[in-house]
């Protein structure tokens, strides 16, 4: 993750030396001796990076994980595993310590961990395997949570907050006021759906995507798309794009209005 200017960052056993000297991420050298398998994920995360104005660009990066009782397919059949490999590739471009914060929720925060390009081999499945009652969707404890991580690391850098969900919240004035409060603050909150591209479900998440500037919140500072029934099937390359493509307008406007620095 990306430390508060001033302090020094905190290299995790076995990833030291990590940082790419051509970036602000993890080299590809380092990449291939830590986490092989993510290897073709790191390099289309670059691309896209790159083809949106991003190359260079430093960021942390969150994952945040709906547990709700309608995920459950997903987390069986690995298709949350598959994100979070996708998500770590996009990490290792855009910050240099190989790890992403991970808050995973449900009708309460069910999990705030981490997954790391050691050992990210069923991670996600080691941590729900432990992990109770699968309930509702509250957004806005997870918005919560990470902007208490957030603000906890002491870091003024911009963050990219991926947010997976399958259904709308069990609050929606709730997930509002939460987005809107943390447009003041270096976050980027990119949705993302999983299940029936059709449902009404995701309506309110088109909403908060719409929100008026500056009637509502400082910034544009969310985006959203739907990956579909079976996410897995959407080339790393487009994602990648999608997960990226409102990134950089945020960015500008955030600067523009001193948020990020």
């Amino acid at each position: 993750m990306v430390t508060a200017p001033g302090s020094a960052p905190s290299v995790p056993s076995g990833l030291s030396g990590l940082s790419d000297p051509s970036g602000p991420g993890i080299s590809l050298r380092k990449i291939e001796e830590t986490a092989p398998a993510l290897v073709s994920l790191y390099k289309s995360a670059k691309i896209s990076l790159e083809k949106n104005g991003l190359g260079g660009e430093r960021a942390a990066v969150y994952l945040v994980l709906d547990h709700s009782g309608s995920m459950r397919e997903y987390y069986r059949d690995g298709t949350v595993q598959a994100l979070a490999d996708r998500v770590l590739g996009l990490s290792a471009n855009l910050d240099d310590d190989g790890i992403v914060p991970v808050v995973i929720f449900s009708t309460d925060i069910d999990a705030e961990t981490e997954i790391s390009l050691a050992g990210h081999e069923d991670r996600i499945a080691k941590i729900v395997s432990s992990l109770g009652h699968m309930g509702k969707t509250s957004y806005h404890l997870a918005m919560d949570a990470v902007i208490d991580h957030y603000l906890d690391s002491g870091s003024t850098a911009p963050a990219l907050v991926v947010f997976q969900t399958d259904g709308g919240p069990i609050s929606r004035p709730a997930a509002e006021r939460y987005l809107c409060k943390a447009a003041e603050l270096p976050l980027f909150w990119q949705f993302i759906g999983f299940g029936d591209p059709d449902s009404r479900q995701f309506d309110f998440l088109r909403k908060l995507d719409e929100l008026p500037v500056p009637q509502k919140r400082a910034v544009d500072n969310a985006g959203f798309f739907h990956a579909g029934r079976d996410p897995r099937e959407i080339p790393d390359g487009e994602l990648y794009d999608r997960l990226t493509a409102e990134f950089p307008h945020w960015l500008a406007a955030a600067r523009a209005q001193g948020i990020v620095p």
